[in-house]
Order: C-alpha cells, then structure tokens, then sequence
C-alpha cells in the first residue's frame, strides 16, 4: 500500500512495575489503583500486584529519553499516590525479591478474560506436568502447572518504528546490540530467595510460557526466544514464522472487514496480531494499523528499574547501537553466526558485566571476544553516532550515555547492588529476612531518583528517600 510506514521514527514504551505494601510483600490491589488513578495510560498486567504504564510515542529527533522519562515519572507519581491510600507502593524492579510460592497461584492473577484464557491455552497444550529449572549460585527447581510465575516479571519494553525498507538490517541490529545493552542492565538476580541469573526473567519467562512436550527429542523453537536466525526477508518472514512454528493460545475470530472497498486503509490483521501477542521474541516485529499503517520493533528484555534515569539510559544504549550498527554494511550477519549472538544474549543475562560476548570488528570476517565490561564502553562511542545520526541532541545523548559508562566502569548494575547487598544481610538476617532487608535499602535508594551506580554501598547507610 503507498505510503505505508512512513514517517519520522519514534519510540514508545511499556514500563510494568510491581504494587507492594509496607513490608515489602506484593499489594495485590492493582484493579482499586487503577481505578483510583483514571488514566488511559496505565492498565493492569498479569498478576494482581502488577501494573503497566504505557507513554505516548514521540519522535526520536531531539530530547525523547528526557520527554519519555518525565512523561513515565508523572505517571509513577499518580500511581504512588493511589497505592498510598492502601499503604503501598510502586517498585520497580525485574523481579520482586520479597515474593514467595504462594503469591504465584493461580487466585492472585488478574482476573481479566485474556490471561485467563492465556493460561487455560498453555495448560491444554501442554498435556503434562511442567517444571521451570534455573541454575545460578543457587537451584531453582518448580513444578509449575499455571502462567502465575510468568507473572514475576517486570520489564522495560521500548518501541522503535522502523520504516519498512529498513527493517531486516534493523532487526538484525537489534538482535545483536542486545547482548551487551542486557549485560550492562541486569536487575533481576533472585527469585523465590534462590540467587540465580543477573538478568532470571530471560530464563523465568521463556520457561513459564513453554508449552513444547519436553520428552520430544528435536522440539521446535520456544516461544520466548531470540529467534531462530538471521533475518533476510523482513517482517513478513517474522509474522509467517510465527504462525507456521506456534500454535494459537487464543483461537479468537475477528468479525471486522481487514480493509475499505478501495483499499486506502491498511488491513486490520486482528488475528495475526492477536497471535503475535502470544508469540513472545525478546525483539518482536510489531504491524499496527494506526495512522496509515507501520512496523515497529519492540525490544523486550530491559528489565524495569532501577530508576527512571537508569532506564532511560538504557534505552538510549540500545536504540543508538541498534541504529548504529543498522547503517553498516550488513556482511557482518554473514560472517557472524547467529548463534553466537543468541550465545551473548543468554550469557548476557546470566553473568551480566562479567560475560564473554563476541562481537563484529568490521575488518572483514573478524569477530572478538572479550568481556561485557571491557566491550560496552567501546561501543559507547558507536551508540553516539547512532543517537545523533537519527537526530537526538548531542546533549541527551551525552547525558543518557554518560549513565551507562559510569554504571559499567563501577560494575554496579542493579543485580550487582542486590546481590552485594543481599550477602552483607544475609550474615546476620538469614535469607528470607535479608532479603527484605535488601528490598527495603533498594526502595530507599531508588526513592532518591539517582542512578544505581550511584547507590551506596551495602555496608553504608542507605539514603534517606
């Protein structure tokens, strides 16, 4: 169709955030916040203690990271003053250190027609019982029936509109600066008290939403992955994998025309749609209908928190290598097998700073290996020229990227600081006491609005929020 995704690019956001009470524990009152709150922008996710707040999109020309920063605090604001009426909070955090089993049944989701629906459909294609297995310091081993310990987890997910004839080298760029943004980002260290992954929502969700029969010796891919390869046939090879590989969870027949009699408007596609919402790739080829129709890229493993700065500068990290990287030439996906990049992303989020990742040199054939903290200040240079070329201000992007240098030349990411702070607890506390402890230092900290790298110590008195 003329015309179809073009434009500016802009980016979006979905932020989730967990409600918590006094004590630290879930605040499972997400329907009364929202209520209270009445703001289109903020809906409610898939456990009851969970909330998502969804900004406006805005172009990436100029100050975005700042707009979109200002536009999401205003909006935790809101939903602080709501959930102080039922003495809580919001927290942002990849996962809520403080939760436990019980939290995770199935009486605690949301109760909403698709999450209900999402969890009767991974129940019938299951057919068995199904266990999540993580290993880190510690070992997870949870036999788990239902979707609720999907619903741990908390991310930052950004929107990228990319204009049709740029998509396969952007995709393709965003499959690979993910793992170094991920090392630099992890905030997600425990759950249910085990000390697992810097970054265990990637191995949390791809389990919880696996619905493959374990016992089949060659099973297709997962439907929380990375992807299967390189992309060489832009979205439409996406959208047709996506059906060909997953089977619906949501069997829902849309009754509405897909377009006009002459055609000017695009397709609607709600069931294809409505299926890719089902299919969870950590970078997601998103087709919307809106305003003459375009493609987005949601990238979806940022995890939430610690801060609003801190994400921001995430996300500033991730779009500008991704730009960057989409303007060279794109010999790089033949000589790099994708593999490796998959390689990076999941030892990315298992041992965050301290991953070996490969990455193109862009000297022919040549690829290097090194650690994530010697790597991602080297591209910091390249996330620049990514942010000014789409003409972000040569001050925001300073500012945003000046964040993620600080933070990985002390090594301080958000699961750096838990589990630091965690240890120093734990000799006195024992683990479930210490990890409220942790929490409790994590809120303080986060309240004063400063970076992570920032934050004191463990053995230093937390600031006053």
């Amino acid at each position: 169709m003329a015309g179809f995704g073009s434009g500016p690019a802009t980016i979006g956001a979905e932020l989730e955030l967990v409600l918590v009470d006094s004590a630290g524990k879930p605040l499972t009152r997400n329907h009364d916040i929202l209520a209270a709150v009445g703001d289109s922008r903020v809906t409610v996710e898939l456990h009851r203690c969970d909330l998502e707040l969804n900004a406006t999109p805005l172009q990436l020309a100029d100050r975005p990271f700042t707009a979109l920063g200002g536009e999401l605090t205003s909006l935790l604001d809101h939903i602080a003053a709501a959930a102080s009426r039922h003495d809580g909070r919001p927290a942002l955090i990849g996962i809520l250190p403080t939760m436990s089993l019980a939290d995770l049944a199935l009486d605690r989701m949301t109760d909403t027609p698709r999450y209900l629906a999402l969890n009767r459909g991974l129940r019938q294609l299951r057919r068995g019982p199904h266990r999540i297995r993580i290993t880190g310091e510690d070992v997870l081993d949870l036999p788990s029936d239902d979707l609720g310990p999907e619903g741990a987890n908390t991310s930052f997910q950004v929107h990228l509109r990319v204009a049709p004839a740029n998509f396969t080298r952007t995709y393709n760029a965003v499959q690979l600066a993910s793992g170094p943004a991920l090392a630099v980002s992890g905030n997600s260290p425990t759950f249910l008290g085990r000390r697992l992954w810097d970054e265990t929502r990637i191995a949390l969700y791809k389990q919880a939403v696996d619905e493959r029969d374990p016992s089949q010796p060659r099973r297709r891919p997962a439907r929380t992955a990375l992807g299967t390869g390189w992309l060489r046939g832009g979205a439409l090879e996406l959208f047709t994998e996506s059906v060909r590989l997953h089977p619906a969870l949501l069997p829902v027949l849309s009754d509405r025309a897909e377009s006009d009699d002459d055609g000017r408007q695009p397709p609607g596609l709600d069931e294809l749609r409505l299926h890719q919402s089902t299919v969870w790739r950590w970078n997601r080829a998103i087709y919307d209908p809106a305003s003459g129709g375009h493609l987005r890229i949601e990238m979806r493993a940022m995890p939430s928190g610690p801060t609003v700065t801190d994400m921001m500068a995430n996300a500033a990290l991730l779009i500008g290598l991704t730009l960057w990287v989409a303007g060279q030439d794109d010999a790089w996906t033949y000589a790099l097998p994708f593999e490796r990049a998959d390689h990076n992303f999941h030892r990315a989020a298992q041992h965050g700073l301290a991953a070996r990742l490969s990455w193109p040199t862009w000297r022919q054939d040549e690829t290097r290996t090194s650690a994530a903290r010697e790597l991602v200040p080297e591209l910091i240079p390249a996330a620049r020229q990514g942010l000014l070329g789409a003409g972000v201000a040569a001050a925001e992007a300073d500012s945003m990227l000046d964040v993620i240098t600080e933070r990985a030349a002390s090594g301080q990411t958000g699961a750096a600081w838990q589990r630091t702070a965690l240890a120093a607890a734990e000799t006195e506390l024992g683990r479930d006491r210490a990890l409220a402890a942790m929490f409790s230092r994590y809120l303080a900290c986060a309240a004063t609005g400063q970076p992570v790298h920032t934050w004191p110590a463990a053995a230093s008195r937390a600031p006053e929020p």
